[in-house]
């Protein structure tokens, strides 16, 4: 991972106050076998393909189900974020939303609307659906995060440079602490991703790997356990 600056003022990050978000982990924009993926094949844009999907199945899933783990083996707070059309033809969504989702048939009742298998949602895990780029623009996601205390967001997902970065600067607006996790994270350009993390370690939040969050949050852990049972 490229060297980001680092970002002062709230390190570490607590567990208790913390919600795993996952942005768009749907058929539509994470597999290279539909939505998205089967479109670019039939253009025949296989370094798309291979950059973006590649990134996925080999880190970025592989890493968010390494999340998902330590998030569920410790009760914590866990989002899912998808986005798509809610009508049949798709006139829920603005005009550069819709020229993305309608040609990858990414609206409700459709596969490529849901969530992939390999990191899917358990029974009770909340799961909200934009219209919008940004998730605080067209969802209740505020009102949801508030009503669990959250004071520190972990984004990962897709894209980095669209749908993540749009709810993440919104984020960092309404004053939630803010840390993308650069290798959960992917898009279709290696110089936009690395570019948006750049800017944003430097303007709205924390850039960081998952390893260093999750050494992190254990630590936090183990201490507020010593803490409890020492009173």
């Amino acid at each position: 991972m490229a060297e980001f600056e680092p970002f002062e003022g709230w390190k570490p990050v607590n567990p208790l106050r913390a919600v795993l978000l996952l942005v768009d982990p749907q058929y539509a924009t994470g597999s290279r076998d539909m939505g998205m993926g089967k479109r670019w094949a039939e253009l025949g844009m296989s370094e798309l393909i291979e950059y973006r999907f590649g990134r996925l199945e080999k880190l970025v899933i592989p890493n968010i189900q390494r999340l998902l783990k330590f998030f569920r083996d410790n009760k914590l707070k866990v989002l899912y974020i998808t986005y798509g059309s809610e009508l049949p033809d798709y006139s829920d969504l603005p005009f550069h939303v819709k020229r993305v989702a309608e040609p990858a048939h990414n609206r409700e009742g459709f596969r490529e609307h849901e969530i992939l298998d390999e990191v899917k949602p358990l029974a009770g895990e909340a799961v909200i659906n934009k219209t919008t780029m940004g998730a605080f623009a067209s969802t209740g996601i505020d009102s949801l995060l508030r009503a669990w205390g959250a004071e520190f967001l972990l984004f990962t997902g897709v894209s980095t440079y669209a749908c993540v970065e749009s709810t993440a600067r919104d984020a960092a607006d309404r004053g939630y602490k803010c840390i993308l996790l650069a290798d959960a994270l992917a898009g279709s350009s290696k110089s936009l991703h690395e570019a948006t993390l750049q800017n944003f370690s430097r303007l709205f939040g924390r850039v960081d790997t998952v390893d260093t969050i999750l050494d992190e949050m254990r630590t936090q852990l183990l201490q507020a356990k010593a803490a409890s049972s020492l009173g």
